[in-house]
């Protein structure tokens, strides 16, 4: 992102902002997914606004394990194929969302406000009405101001995301070309930009040699 970096998200406030939904929040099962979304699958809003339950279901019609974002599941025409495994708490959160909030493959996985408190005497009030980019960013831009975060930002849990599986991709046997791969980066430099050097690193992996 342009200008200063959004500030890392740490695990306790990450904790805070999913005990935020459920204490200031109308639809805390939604929002929590969307929080959910950016830090641990590393999603932009755009990208959260436009995800359609296809993309984390099986064929069975069941919750999958990854998000798909494959050929016809591609969120955008210059986006690259991508399929991120799902992380356990957002896996569990969605299977909660699919519980309170029934719906097709076709629907929305975050509905808008409106959508959420459909008109009884219209079934079709619901269909392909999801929340906004927009209000997405609004949403976290609240969040953060309510908790008393400064320098934090919609982006910031994206980031948090790349920053965390870059730092440990190395245990997991993967190189940094998975860590491009999950964050859907067309270019390595740019998933690069999000890497700090470590000295203590450096310093470590000169005994291993």
């Amino acid at each position: 992102m342009a200008g200063k970096r959004a500030e890392l998200l740490n695990d306790t406030q990450v904790k805070a902002c999913l005990r935020w939904c459920g204490e200031r929040r109308r639809y805390p099962h939604r929002d929590r997914v969307v929080v959910l979304l950016s830090v641990r699958a590393g999603l932009r809003a755009v990208e959260i606004a436009k995800l359609r339950r296809a993309h984390v279901m099986d064929d069975g019609g069941g919750i999958a394990d990854v998000i798909d974002l494959r050929g016809k599941l591609r969120l955008s025409k210059k986006g690259t194929d991508r399929v991120i495994p799902m992380h356990a708490d957002l896996r569990a959160h969605v299977i909660e969302l699919f519980r309170i909030v029934p719906g097709g493959p076709d629907d929305p996985l975050i509905l808008s406000e409106r959508a959420m408190r459909p008109n009884p005497d219209d079934p079709e009030d619901r269909r392909l009405v999801c929340m906004a980019a927009n209000s997405i960013v609004l949403m976290f831009g609240q969040m953060y101001g309510e908790l008393g975060l400064s320098g934090f930002s919609s982006h910031s849990g994206r980031r948090t995301f790349i920053t965390q599986v870059a730092d440990r991709i190395t245990e997991a046997g993967g190189s940094l070309r998975d860590v491009q791969q999950l964050a859907g980066h067309t270019s390595l430099n740019t998933t690069q930009s999000y890497v700090d050097g470590s000295d203590e690193a450096k310093r470590r992996v000169m005994k291993l040699l």
